[in-house]
């Protein structure tokens, strides 16, 4: 069995997907209760956004050696402190109005297969709630959705040379919308179907 360790923050925690997770036998801890070396040797890491990152960054090393051992960590929310390596700080987007957090889709991921732009960039009306910013990435990573109007790289994947693979998300948890009647509520299960099938690494152009 894979093992998948999901991060939480527990003053955001979202029941329906902790329920979702248990379902899936995968284990949900805070972070103040884990230690870099259980998060060394996980294969697979969700990190909700809220998260400490402050004490996220003391067992930095634990993040880096699941990533140098071939894991893939999923990491969502605005990056405010060095826990990557050649992954920049988040930057705000240029614009805070409603055109300007329009989501555009520019490469395809199982993650996000049949989610309508349109669902992730408004919410009840309201754009936002998806991202207002970016984790900018190293170059060599594929972008999969950004910000039309300034080109924010809002959702991005990472093949590292030195293994594993970092999904970015530089917004509220993604799949804070499991309970939504739009297509983004496909998010979240098919985030799960694709982590319990090990993270497969995904030829974007043809997926």
């Amino acid at each position: 069995m894979i093992n998948i360790l999901h991060l939480r923050a527990v003053s955001h925690e979202l029941p329906g997907f902790v329920k979702s997770l248990h379902a899936r036998g995968i284990r949900s801890e805070s972070v103040r209760d884990i230690s870099s070396k259980e998060l060394a040797q996980c294969e697979i890491l969700l990190i909700e956004a809220h998260v400490d990152q402050k004490a996220l960054l003391g067992m930095k090393d634990g993040l880096t050696a699941c990533l140098d051992a071939g894991g893939t960590i999923v990491f969502n929310g605005q990056l405010v402190y060095p826990l990557f390596d050649s992954v920049g700080l988040f930057q705000v987007a240029s614009g805070r109005g409603r055109d300007d957090l329009i989501i555009e889709r520019v490469n395809e991921h199982p993650v996000f297969d049949g989610v309508d732009c349109y669902d992730m960039s408004l919410r009840r009306g309201v754009a936002g709630f998806y991202a207002r910013g970016a984790n900018p990435p190293p170059p060599e990573a594929e972008i999969l959705h950004r910000l039309v109007k300034d080109g924010s790289p809002i959702d991005w994947i990472w093949q590292r040379r030195q293994g594993g693979q970092l999904l970015m998300h530089s917004g509220n948890t993604m799949w804070m919308y499991l309970d939504d009647k739009t297509s983004a509520a496909r998010i979240a299960p098919q985030l799960l179907d694709w982590v319990c099938a090990g993270a497969p690494v995904t030829d974007l152009e043809n997926c």
